[in-house]
């Protein structure tokens, strides 16, 4: 090749690859921010849409309607996990005819208050009531007991019991139980 061919060769490959990394840098400064910021925006705005349709979805009275079929069962299995306040001395009554049914010596119940030293969550709607008892009966009476309570709607939850056992062989023994119980509170009308 011609010494000025080579001079012209080298300059156009010195102009292109100039080009080339100038057109690289731009890319890499410029574009490639600009399409991730487009692409956050374009989430942003397909989650704003989607909100949209969903409130949209949700003002029309057959959603309402739906929804609030939908509801109706789990309202009525709440029912069964937690009791009205009103209805918290009706239950102590149900406990303590149980307790009659079962034949139980010695029976006491009382309401207890462990949320004072409690690291228990306190929830808007619903508290939890904790329920002391206390009874002479033999393992059977125990566990037939047991059986009624866990049977009862609402729900009762056995927290914690202790079986002192008797000194003599054909004694009742000394049984501690402490149950929760779900509570709705009282609404400020």
């Amino acid at each position: 090749m011609k010494p000025i061919l080579k001079k012209y060769f080298k300059t156009i490959v010195l102009i292109w690859a100039g080009c080339f990394v100038s057109l690289l840098l731009l890319h890499i400064l410029i574009l490639s921010p600009q399409k991730k910021t487009q692409k956050n925006i374009d989430t942003q705005l397909a989650d704003k849409k989607r909100l949209y349709n969903m409130a949209i979805e949700a003002a029309k009275e057959e959603t309402k309607a739906r929804l609030e079929e939908q509801n109706e069962p789990l309202r009525s299995r709440l029912k069964d996990f937690v009791i009205d306040f009103g209805d918290l001395a009706n239950l102590k009554l149900d406990i303590r005819q149980i307790a009659n049914e079962k034949k139980l010596a010695a029976f006491q119940i009382k309401s207890a208050d462990y949320r004072a030293n409690s690291s228990e969550p306190d929830y808007e709607n619903i508290s939890e009531n904790h329920i002391d008892i206390t009874f002479m009966g033999t393992f059977n009476q125990f566990a037939h007991f047991l059986n009624a309570l866990e049977r009862h709607r609402p729900v009762v939850f056995v927290d914690k019991f202790a079986i002192a056992r008797a000194r003599q062989e054909g004694l009742s023994h000394q049984i501690k139980l402490n149950l929760a119980v779900f509570v709705r509170k009282q609404q400020d009308t």
